[in-house]
């Protein structure tokens, strides 16, 4: 495996790791999923507080279908409304509500706590030399990097008999 390969792969971990984290936190205090948060960030962040459907579910992430459902459960809560769109009547707003707005509020104070401390929970499962590796993709060739055989950290520079593994928290001599 490339050292930019296990470097996406621990970053992909630490995301899914915060995400859930903060989803939990969400939930449990707000009665919001993590996408409805985002949702609401997005609406709050638009002209007029309003967007069209397939433009929220394009910045989600989420295709048609999901952003239907999503919408509706903040409908059901008084989070937004639906509105037509006065140039085509095809087209769907959904829009924030004063109490959309002050879910948010509330909520966004939580999110910054659980994304500080899901962060600082996960802080040993990446490094800077992976943020590194991503960013310097194609700058070094893969025979200046090894695997260490004990903590499989992959370390640029040629492997010293004499030298530990330069991963952090690793105590094997390669």
């Amino acid at each position: 495996m490339s050292y930019e390969s296990a470097a996406w792969e621990r970053i992909t971990y630490l995301v899914a790791f915060v995400e859930s984290f903060i989803a939990k936190e969400m939930q449990h205090k707000h009665q919001i999923g993590l996408s409805e948060f985002h949702a609401l960030k997005f609406l709050e962040a638009a002209k007029d507080s309003e967007l069209r459907m397939q433009e929220l579910a394009n910045l989600l992430g989420l295709n048609q279908s999901s952003v239907t459902r999503l919408v509706g459960r903040l409908e059901n809560s008084g989070y937004t409304v639906r509105d037509l769109c006065p140039d085509d009547k095809r087209g769907i707003y959904t829009v924030l509500t004063n109490r959309g707005r002050k879910r948010l509020t509330e909520a966004r104070v939580d999110y910054e706590k659980a994304l500080n401390a899901a962060l600082e929970e996960s802080k040993d499962k990446v490094n800077d030399e992976d943020l590194l590796a991503l960013l310097n993709i194609g700058e070094a060739s893969q025979s200046d990097q090894y695997q260490c055989p004990k903590c499989s950290a992959v370390v640029r520079g040629k492997p010293d008999p004499k030298l530990q593994c330069s991963a952090e928290g690793c105590a094997n001599e390669t």
